[in-house]
């Protein structure tokens, strides 16, 4: 069975290291997948859904947000401002905390400012929907 390293790495924590079968992230062209003997690259990954499949183990989910993978030499490593597995996120608070990306949205602001609340209201909904398709429901 050939499998690859797997490293994934949170701003907080590592999320997981070890063996892997396969791979799949969101990256700005879309859904990406990698397999053993994978060639090398770098690209940017935006929020959606992490998906690998550690040897001997079920297939994991996890909502991902904005981040780096990087493919080198058989090994893999994702990192990330965050990552979450389904059981993990708070439906409420993040349904509270896409609502005040929306209203924030909504006022005048700078340039700046309104890329945060974009890329905020992105990682709320993609929160919201990994915990409704993956986790123990809403």
């Amino acid at each position: 069975m050939n499998t690859f390293h797997l490293q994934i790495l949170a701003s907080d924590k590592t999320f997981y290291t070890g063996e892997c079968l396969s791979l799949s992230l969101p990256i700005q062209d879309g859904q990406y997948g990698i397999l053993p003997g994978h060639c090398n690259m770098i690209a940017a990954v935006v929020p959606g859904t992490l998906t690998f499949h550690p040897p001997g183990l079920s297939v994991r989910h996890a909502a991902i947000s904005n981040g780096l993978l990087k493919v080198e030499d058989h090994d893999v490593l994702i990192l990330a401002n965050t990552i979450e597995r389904p059981e993990e996120i708070d439906a409420n608070r993040a349904r509270r905390a896409a609502e005040a990306a929306r209203e924030a949205l909504h006022q005048k602001m700078g340039w700046a400012e309104y890329h945060i609340a974009q890329a905020n209201l992105a990682r709320e909904i993609n929160r919201l929907r990994v915990k409704q398709e993956f986790g123990t429901g809403l």
